[in-house]
């Protein structure tokens, strides 16, 4: 059984502000190329049974700079829609909701075609993501770019928690952190990986 690698995408200006980021498709700041590109050593040399990406931006140029070829990506791989909460801070969200918690209060609906999605409704996704890569990691190890909140909700949904219990694992930009197994059971072998 292989190893399910994850990779959180370098930084953006948002990340740096704390601004709610899934659909606005922003760069990498010059920081995050530098985060990104410095990934490299920590994959090379590895051989993926499969690799997939987000299909944003700031995703696929992390993939890119670390090194990473082949990836396909998947739209399920995308980030948590916030809904109306896109762009916002959480300190922002408080001023008028100051017990506000993403992790089990959700979002509002935003724009047309953000409705917004639930801890639940992020869950499906991530186990329609673990339901793909599940004969793949039976080959090797499978690699995943994608997004903080994505990848949180992924972790737990991959150690049998609720959605909501990604809250429990914070995850910094430009890091590679990897889910094994241990006694035939999904552990947490490393986590915000940096060089």
């Amino acid at each position: 059984m292989g190893d399910l690698l994850l990779v959180r995408h370098g930084e953006t200006e948002w990340s740096v502000t704390g601004q709610h980021t899934s659909w606005t498709d922003l760069p990498l700041t010059g920081h995050g190329e530098e985060q990104a590109k410095s990934l490299a050593p920590l994959l090379t040399g590895r051989t993926f049974a499969l690799a997939l990406t987000s299909p944003l931006a700031r995703a696929i140029r992390t993939a890119e700079l670390a090194g990473l070829t082949g990836l396909i990506p998947d739209p399920d791989l995308h980030e948590w829609d916030y809904g109306g909460y896109e762009g916002v801070t959480t300190r922002e969200i408080h001023r008028t909701r100051p017990d506000w918690n993403l992790w089990t209060d959700g979002v509002p609906p935003g724009t047309e075609g953000h409705p917004g999605e639930s801890p639940a409704e992020v869950g499906a996704r991530a186990d329609r993501v673990l339901a793909r890569v599940g004969d793949a990691l039976a080959d090797g190890d499978v690699i995943l770019v994608a997004h903080a909140h994505f990848l949180r909700v992924l972790t737990a949904r991959r150690l049998g928690l609720a959605p909501a219990d990604g809250r429990l694992f914070q995850l910094a930009t430009g890091t590679v952190s990897r889910l094994s197994t241990e006694h035939g059971r999904p552990v947490v072998a490393a986590w915000n990986v940096r060089p």
